[in-house]
């Protein structure tokens, strides 16, 4: 095997296990460069693998007590301006880890893009659900998000034994669930359902884009930017706005 073949081997590489193997179908004498190219690679590897692990501890106390079927849930959307507030339920396979989960806002596009794809085709099971603006409206946020959580874990193919979330309690839960501060950070559950909820908003508010080009949405996604105040002084608002997130702005024409 070409050394220039190894090293785009190695970039591809997410574990430990499909490191050793590719080490396996080495020739040797292994040449210097990739002799440090594997070691790197490794700690690298060695460092997600202990995270995950420290991440992995509420799910493995759920499983002790009999409940493996563990669903972490998080949103995203509740501070914009417009658009939908988002949940993800997300059951991760305990044999298929996935490195590198964290907090959706701490990683890039690309990287949570990437994770996404991961998430899908790993998970045991991933939910999604949505609350409208006009739920938003309705309701008030914190509730509407809670709807969009419930509405997630409704469209999931396995029903979660218990459930993990993310600073949010969910009422009339018929299963045993626990709230964490900073969950994202702190469950690999939560923080798989918070890339899923995070990159599934962000491409809905990229469709809303090209329906309402003036406003940038692909750009700040809803949020109170100054270009999204701008649009919102020049043209007014749309459909896809939360009327009580604008109380500041009066007489604003639709679109």
């Amino acid at each position: 095997m070409k050394t220039t073949e190894v090293i785009e081997k190695l970039k591809a590489i997410g574990t430990l296990e499909a490191l050793e193997h590719l080490e396996a179908q080495l020739a040797t004498p292994v040449p210097k460069t990739l002799l440090e190219k594997f070691a790197s690679k490794r700690r690298k590897l060695e460092k997600a693998a202990d995270k995950f692990k420290q991440m992995s501890v509420f799910e493995a106390q759920f499983t002790k007590e009999g409940m493996p079927l563990v669903a972490g849930i998080d949103e995203a959307g509740r501070g914009p301006l417009a658009g939908p507030v988002v949940a993800a339920a997300v059951i991760l396979d305990p044999e298929a880890p996935i490195y590198g989960l964290d907090d959706s806002k701490k990683l890039s596009e690309k990287v949570r893009e990437m994770l996404y794809e991961e998430i899908v085709e790993k998970a045991l099971s991933v939910g999604i659900g949505y609350a409208t603006c006009a739920e938003i409206d309705e309701l008030n946020i914190l509730k509407a998000t809670k709807l969009a959580a419930k509405r997630a874990l409704e469209t999931m193919e396995i029903s979660p034994e218990a459930l993990l979330l993310d600073a949010l309690e969910l009422e009339n839960c018929t299963v045993s669930q626990l709230s964490l501060i900073k969950g994202d950070q702190r469950s690999v559950s939560i923080a798989a359902a918070s890339i899923i909820a995070k990159v599934t908003r962000d491409r809905y508010m990229k469709r809303l884009a090209v329906q309402y080009p003036e406003y940038g949405f692909d750009a700040h996604k809803g949020y109170g930017t100054e270009r999204h105040y701008e649009a919102l002084r020049s043209y007014g608002k749309t459909p896809e706005h939360r009327e009580t997130f604008l109380k500041s702005f009066h007489d604003l024409p639709e679109v």
